[in-house]
């Protein structure tokens, strides 16, 4: 075990666990992480020099870097991540079991002697705005000098979350080793009832950067349910409106439905004094105000998006938050040593790809590799809300679920309180594409957009929701939306894009009594001529938001399967709500 240095803290659980970190891993050197800029300076020095950061064109990216993980560590891997509770009922079945004894006979093997040769460095962080009541800190410790420089830019790093967590136990844990990078080693283990994460053998963000879905969603999840607030991978902005008030609104899509792009949204009719705040794009902490309302705070400081497909035309705010000071993993490198990637525009006649290999436009493979991705600060986005880091946060009087489905939903609708809105959180379905699975139109259900994400049982997070709403004296209105709709010749029937602030200044309406609505056996639609559709050509209204009976009985159907599968742990209110549905559809 290396000496230790002087610890900036004397905080007994704190020293005791590094502690034993440090004798299990044996890492050469700890490095205790202050956030401050002369640490990232150095740290950014040392990756460098050893060849895990490239840097960047200083015109084109200023103070950006290129990063390459190992060719097999490029994603999220969720048959390797477990829920690690005592019985697999509390785990339930949407999440891979493994009990906290097996995890430690299997798991924590692999983590002997795994820093030989490395620097451990101790990551304290704080997930939240520094000040607010609803953040939460936490304690990274990371052999991945690539993990500090993006948890840095992701969380409040540092000596103010050492500041925050002072003596007490009361912070999340979370040890992380690049291990050998071997796919037959490597776990991204959960334990909700002790607040503590362990990932191994790899270094891809999303299972590396313990601070994001580890801490942020699946520990924070357990930890609302226990505490009476909620963690939800949902993106949280504000509609201003030509009068200047604000309404806020909290977003869930699963992957691929223009989470991103919703949040940072550029109207099409901000000419006419419409304008979207970006407050979060990915996760949002909610709990009950003062007030009886739901509030919700960013728990992140940066964003981590996927590069491909954004660009001038479908995210442009995005663009310009990445101009300067960005990471990017496995995008393309051009000859001048800025970066590309498909969707970014017309790619140039070289580049070196994400392998580090030649390419050209005749090449077969992507320059990119598709989820490759973009680390940086949420405050550089231009439309970044002044409440971003509000302690209070936000009060959310709307709350968007969505999939993508060519058919079958409408482009909106409103749920008819706040128990069908959990009902229709609960069933939220998306078709996956041929590029994605090798299949078109395969249902995956991803209730609130939260499958890969909640940490414990999802018939008792349901249960978690409807409680919720018991205690809120002035719920969010609860909507569904589909941007995705097709015709009979296959083609959208909505622009998307910006013209999606349409459909939310319909919300807004709602919000405020002012819009109207007809109803039909799923819930509440658009009255013809509520949607604002000035400049629209084409667009099939009626087409867009009609409600197909006989498709949504075989909807119901798969509902039914569904909560099927959790065997008998589905609240009761959500079976009536479905049932009520198929009555009305005959």
């Amino acid at each position: 075990m290396p000496q230790e240095p002087s610890a900036p803290t004397q905080n007994p659980t704190l020293l005791a666990w590094v502690r034993e970190v440090a004798a299990h891993t044996q890492p050469d050197r700890i490095v205790w992480c202050d956030g401050s800029q002369e640490e990232a300076d150095r740290v950014t020095a040392e990756m460098l020099a050893d060849g895990t950061l490239i840097a960047l064109n200083a015109e084109k990216n200023p103070n950006s870097y290129l990063h390459r993980s190992h060719k097999s560590d490029v994603a999220r891997t969720e048959h390797l991540t477990f829920i690690c509770t005592e019985t697999a009922l509390a785990c339930g079945p949407t999440n891979n079991w493994k009990s906290p004894a097996d995890a430690r006979k299997d798991v924590w093997p692999w983590f002997e002697g795994a820093m030989r040769g490395r620097t451990m460095y101790v990551v304290p962080y704080i997930m939240g705005p520094t000040t607010s009541p609803y953040s939460r800190p936490g304690v990274e410790i990371t052999d991945s000098a690539y993990v500090v420089a993006n948890m840095r830019i992701m969380t409040r790093m540092g000596k103010v979350a050492l500041e925050r967590i002072g003596d007490s136990a009361d912070f999340v844990r979370g040890l992380h080793s690049l291990g050998d990078l071997s796919p037959d080693r490597r776990a991204i283990c959960h334990f909700p009832q002790d607040r503590l994460i362990w990932s191994v053998g790899s270094g891809y963000g999303g299972n590396a950067l313990l601070g994001k879905k580890c801490h942020a969603l699946r520990i924070a999840s357990a930890q609302g349910r226990d505490e009476g607030w909620m963690a939800e991978h949902m993106l949280i902005l504000g509609l201003e409106s030509p009068e200047g008030d604000i309404t806020y609104m909290g977003a869930a899509f699963p992957s691929a439905c223009g989470k991103t792009n919703l949040a940072m949204m550029v109207a099409p009719l901000t000419q006419q004094g419409w304008r979207v705040w970006t407050v979060g794009d990915d996760i949002a902490w909610m709990h009950i105000g003062e007030d009886g309302q739901l509030w919700a705070v960013n728990p992140e400081a940066g964003f981590f998006g996927v590069a491909p497909g954004t660009s001038l035309r479908t995210n442009p705010n995005a663009i310009r938050t990445i101009e300067k000071n960005a990471i990017f993993t496995n995008v393309a490198l051009a000859d001048d040593n800025s970066v590309w990637w498909e969707g970014l525009g017309d790619p140039p006649a070289h580049l070196v790809d994400w392998k580090g290999d030649d390419w050209t436009p005749a090449s077969t493979a992507p320059a990119a590799h598709p989820n490759s991705r973009f680390t940086v600060a949420a405050a550089q986005c231009p439309q970044a809300s002044p409440r971003m880091e509000d302690p209070r946060g936000v009060p959310i009087s709307a709350i968007l679920f969505g999939g993508r489905r060519a058919r079958v939903a409408p482009l909106v609708f409103e749920a008819r309180s706040w128990q069908h809105g959990v009902y229709v959180g609960a069933t939220v379905a998306s078709e996956t594409t041929a590029a994605a699975t090798g299949a078109v139109g395969v249902v995956r259900r991803d209730p609130m957009a939260m499958r890969p994400f909640c940490g414990y049982n999802m018939g008792d997070y349901f249960s978690h929701w409807l409680k919720m709403g018991t205690k809120l004296t002035k719920p969010p209105k609860v909507f569904h939306v589909n941007w995705f709709r097709k015709g009979a010749d296959g083609k959208f029937l909505w622009p998307g894009y910006g013209d999606n602030l349409r459909v939310l200044r319909w919300v807004r309406g709602r919000v405020r009594g002012e819009a109207k609505a007809r109803e039909t056996a799923i819930g509440f639609v658009p009255e013809h001529g509520e949607l604002d559709l000035t400049g629209l050509e084409g667009v099939d209204v009626d087409d867009l938001l009609a409600v197909d009976n006989a498709e949504w009985r075989s909807e119901i159907a798969g509902q039914r399967e569904f909560f099927a599968e959790f065997g008998g742990t589905v609240p009761a209110e959500l079976s009536l709500e479905l049932e009520g549905v198929a009555a009305r559809l005959g």
